[in-house]
């Protein structure tokens, strides 16, 4: 996501536009994202024989792929097929240099990865790596294939997608400018695109009654992971078993609702930071603006309770860094700070992601300096800090937030936990996924014995991969017949907690990019494609769909 900075000037070269002639850039497909999706549909499209051109809202391409999630979450490397393992190939290409160990002799960085080794030697692919070493693979790729990338350019949201009939015909950017196609693909992580096309879609989590499963909705009693209080049995108020005294920071008030009904909140974010130890590399945790100790209150319940496992999810990546990931009951899990972030205009966004940088670089610079954390944490901390080598442009702090979750589409089909868990039989498969149903907390709030707890953290794995079916990449064909999402797939929230991994959302981009083509020269709605051509042609390009 683009500072604030950025963001502003996008909006600031409109004025500069006035009363000159519109600009309007047109092509066969337009994608709009910057994601790694947006990458691998690019890629695609042009190398079917189509134009196509990039819109992204970022400055920086490939998303969290890119951003932060080194350590990839792979699953079952087996399924990942096309340009994804394009992709890990060609940073495989870049650790096979010594060049490439800067700051660590290869021999010692060890080969552990994420249910697999870090480097397959076999395979040629490398599954864990650098931020900027991923930003240069996607910037790699789009050059190589001469795809227009535009940057900075964020969809007017209000009033800018023009449809005929129930097809997009262009959209228009806060900068102005006008991007007609054929067929769209949006791939970003909030589907914007596709909200303002007016394909329906859904926020939260669905009663687990409404396609029968046993793992959405409210999760209250369970506690799968190690992300919780278990049986601390910490009191959530000021002063301790004190209700008058007020909850701690981050302690939601509201009744969390009954086991397994449906709302609107949505699992947690973080950003996945570039950490080093490496003292000439390493750039001590800066004291961030508004920085407010009181913050991490409960944090300091949780540590004089014993508990030591800080340093959990610092997941060692290539030369002395680490792709830094929650852990814990409180950990860089902003919980119940981003309700608002999916449909909320560009402002609120920038306020919630703020106050998300807030929160993270505070909580970093708290376990490394606050007096009353305890010394053996304090003084670990104090040896770690960003990477000098990464982000640089932006005070060494990943571009993109986790979004975990946003938008999910209502389309053709939706994928449920029936599909994931190998249930039912998946229509028409344009790729696979196999990494477990993944939600991060939803939601922190006070349990009716009075102590503080977590809930909405889920962690169950398919016994085997399973299918992702075509028709969650489209709309229903009433509301869009030129539309493609690989990433705010339809999807109820559990299941896209598997299907939300940064190989499936390549893996999908490529696979709705070959769909959007087959559309063109099928002359058909996307929705109406034959699903043997394309599948053949799926397989033909390397994805592996069974």
């Amino acid at each position: 996501m683009l500072s604030v900075v950025c963001f502003m000037a996008a909006v600031l070269s409109q004025s500069d536009a006035a009363g000159s002639v519109p600009v309007v850039r047109e092509a066969d497909v337009v994608v709009y994202g910057g994601t790694s999706a947006a990458v691998a549909a690019a890629v695609q499209t042009q190398r079917m024989g189509k134009s196509v051109v990039v819109v992204s809202p970022d400055r920086h391409l490939g998303g969290l792929s890119s951003g932060g999630l080194g350590w990839t979450d792979t699953g079952r490397k087996e399924v990942i097929g096309g340009i994804a393992r394009e992709f890990y190939h060609r940073v495989w290409r870049h650790y096979d240099t010594p060049e490439a160990w800067k700051w660590q002799k290869r021999e010692e960085y060890g080969d552990r990865g994420q249910d697999t080794p870090a480097m397959d030697k076999d395979a040629r692919t490398m599954w864990i790596f650098e931020p900027h070493v991923a930003e240069q693979v996607f910037e790699e790729l789009v050059a190589e294939h001469h795809i227009p990338v535009y940057r900075n350019e964020w969809l007017n949201r209000d009033g800018g997608v023009k449809k005929e009939g129930a097809a997009i015909a262009s959209f228009t950017t806060l900068s102005g400018v006008e991007y007609r196609g054929r067929v769209f693909i949006d791939a970003t992580y909030e589907g914007d695109l596709m909200a303002a096309a007016g394909v329906r879609y859904r926020v939260g989590r669905e009663a687990g009654s409404e396609y029968g499963e046993q793992w959405n909705g409210v999760q209250t009693g369970v506690l799968q992971h190690k992300h919780h209080f278990g049986t601390m049995q910490l009191s959530p108020h000021v002063t301790p078993g004190d209700p008058s005294s007020g909850l701690l920071p981050k302690i939601s008030p509201e009744d969390p609702g009954k086991k397994g009904e449906g709302d609107r909140r949505i699992q947690a974010y973080c950003y996945r930071m570039c950490l080093t130890d490496c003292p000439d590399n390493r750039i001590p945790f800066p004291k961030p603006d508004g920085y407010d100790p009181g913050q991490y209150a409960l944090l300091l319940r949780v540590l004089d309770a014993g508990w030591r496992e800080v340093f959990e999810k610092f997941d060692p990546i290539p030369n002395r860094k680490t792709d830094t990931n929650n852990h814990g009951p409180f950990s860089t899990d902003n919980i119940g700070m981003n309700y608002d972030y999916p449909e909320g205009s560009y402002a609120r966004r920038r306020e919630i992601l703020q106050e998300h940088q807030r929160y993270q670089k505070g909580l970093m610079y708290f376990l490394a300096n606050d007096p009353r954390v305890p010394e053996d944490v304090r003084t670990r901390m104090s040896q770690w800090g960003l990477s000098g080598d990464e982000f640089a442009d932006n005070g060494h702090w990943p571009y993109q937030i986790y979004v975990r979750e946003a938008r999910r589409m209502l389309g053709e089909y939706v994928m449920t936990e029936q599909d994931v868990l190998g249930k039912r039989e998946v229509p028409n498969p344009v790729g696979m996924g196999s990494y477990a149903m993944d939600s991060h907390n939803v939601q922190r709030y006070v349990t009716p014995e009075g102590y503080v707890q977590n809930e909405g953290d889920i962690g169950v794995s398919p016994k085997k991969p399973y299918c992702v079916a075509y028709g969650a990449l489209v709309p229903r064909k009433a509301e869009c017949g030129n539309l493609l999402v690989p990433v705010c797939v339809s999807s109820s929230h559990i299941a896209f907690g598997s299907m939300r991994m940064e190989p499936v959302f390549m893996i999908l981009g490529q696979s709705a990019a070959t769909a959007a083509v087959q559309s063109m020269d099928q002359k058909c709605p996307v929705q109406d494609i034959d699903y043997a051509t394309l599948r053949d042609r799926l397989k033909a390009d390397g994805q592996r769909l069974q």
